[in-house]
C-alpha cells in the first residue's frame, strides 16, 4: 500500500463550497449547503478517524453529514464507510450496479489481485443513471460510468468561482487496476463499459476535475499552488480530456496485451513478450509505444482499488 494513502493533509477549500478532506494520497470531498454537507467517498478503513478529525477542523459537526456518496465500491474509497455512516447518521446513496458490493463487503469482477474486502453497510437509496443528490443547495448528478466497477459513478455539479459559475466533475476511476479485460466470467461487458465510459467522459465539459486519487489531476499539487499565490489553480478546462486519453491508452495498452496472451496462450508468454509489436499488428490492434513493462503482466500481489 502507498505510504501517501494513510499520509495526513490538513483539509483545503477548492471552490466555494467543496472542500478536501482526504489523504495526500486517497482523496474525500465534503460538498457544503450552509451548515448541512455532502460527504464523497470514505477512503480506507484505517483513515476513518483522520477524515473525521478533518470535517470538524472545518467547523462542521458529523451530524451535519447528512448524505453520503460514493465513486466506487474499492476498499481503497469505501473502506471508512461502515464508520462514517454510523458516526454521520447519514443517508447512503449508491449506484445499482455497485449497491451489491457495497452490502456484502466484496467487491465484483474478475481481477488478478486478491480482493480486498471492507466492512459491509446498508444502501439507504439505490441511485440509476442521472439522478440527483441534493442537501439544501448543494447537488450532484450522478453519471454512471462503469468499467473500474460495475457501477462507477461521475458526479457532476455546479458552483461559483472567479465570480462565476463553473462545472465541477470528479469522474470516477478509468484506471484498468489488475481487472481482467478479456474472459470476464463476473464481469463480461467490462471492455464494452470501459470504451463507453470514455466516450461518454470526452463529451463532458468540466472546468474543475477532482479525482480519487489525487494525483491523476494533481489535487494537493494545485493546492500548494495556490498556497503559493495562483488564485484559480484549480481550473483547467483542458484537464478532463487529458485524464481520459491517458486513462484510454492505458486500458487499450492493456487490452492489447491480453489478447495477445489470450490467441497464444499463456505457455507462449514469453514469445509476447520477445515479439510484441508484430503480434500486436497482427491482430489489428493499434499499438503505442511503450516499455516492455507495461505490456507483460506483473504479480505484485497488490489489491484492487484506484
Amino acid at each position: 500500500m502507498p505510504s501517501d494513502w494513510s499520509s495526513p493533509v490538513k483539509p483545503f477549500r477548492i471552490a466555494k463550497n467543496i472542500y478536501y478532506v482526504g489523504t495526500r494520497g486517497l482523496a474525500a470531498y465534503l460538498i457544503t449547503s450552509g451548515r448541512q454537507a455532502i460527504l464523497l467517498d470514505t477512503s480506507m478503513g484505517s483513515n476513518a478517524v483522520l477524515l473525521e478529525a478533518n470535517i470538524r477542523s472545518l467547523g462542521f459537526s458529523l451530524r451535519d453529514v447528512k448524505a453520503i456518496i460514493i465513486s466506487h465500491a474499492h476498499w481503497d474509497h469505501v473502506g471508512a464507510l461502515a464508520q462514517l455512516k454510523h458516526d454521520t447518521g447519514a443517508s447512503l446513496a449508491v449506484m445499482e450496479q455497485d449497491v451489491a458490493a457495497i452490502e456484502s463487503g466484496h467487491p465484483e469482477g474478475d481481477n488478478i489481485y486478491p480482493a480486498t474486502s471492507f466492512a459491509p453497510v446498508q444502501v439507504d437509496r439505490h441511485l440509476h443513471d442521472g439522478d440527483e443528490v441534493a442537501i439544501g443547495e448543494a447537488k450532484l448528478r450522478a453519471v454512471l460510468t462503469p468499467g473500474h466497477t460495475k457501477g462507477c459513478t461521475t458526479w457532476l455539479m455546479r458552483t461559483h468561482e472567479t465570480g462565476r459559475t463553473v462545472n465541477v466533475i470528479f469522474p470516477c476511476s478509468m484506471s484498468v487496476a489488475g481487472n481482467t479485460l478479456v474472459g470476464n466470467s463476473t464481469y463480461p461487458a467490462i471492455v464494452r463499459d470501459y470504451q463507453a465510459s470514455f466516450q461518454r467522459l470526452r463529451g463532458i465539459a468540466a472546468d474543475i476535475v477532482l479525482t480519487s486519487h489525487p494525483e491523476v489531476a494533481g489535487v494537493i499539487e494545485r493546492r500548494e499552488a495556490q498556497l503559493g499565490g495562483k488564485r484559480h489553480a484549480f481550473i483547467d478546462p483542458n484537464l478532463l480530456a487529458d485524464v481520459v486519453a491517458k486513462a484510454q491508452l492505458s486500458f487499450d495498452t492493456e487490452l492489447a496485451k491480453e489478447l495477445a496472451l489470450s490467441n497464444l496462450g499463456q505457455s507462449d508468454q514469453k514469445s509476447v513478450a520477445i515479439g510484441v509489436m508484430p503480434t500486436l499488428e497482427y491482430i489489428g490492434l493499434p499499438f503505442r509505444h511503450g516499455t516492455l513493462d507495461r505490456l507483460v503482466p506483473h504479480r505484485t500481489g497488490r489489491s484492487p482499488g484506484s
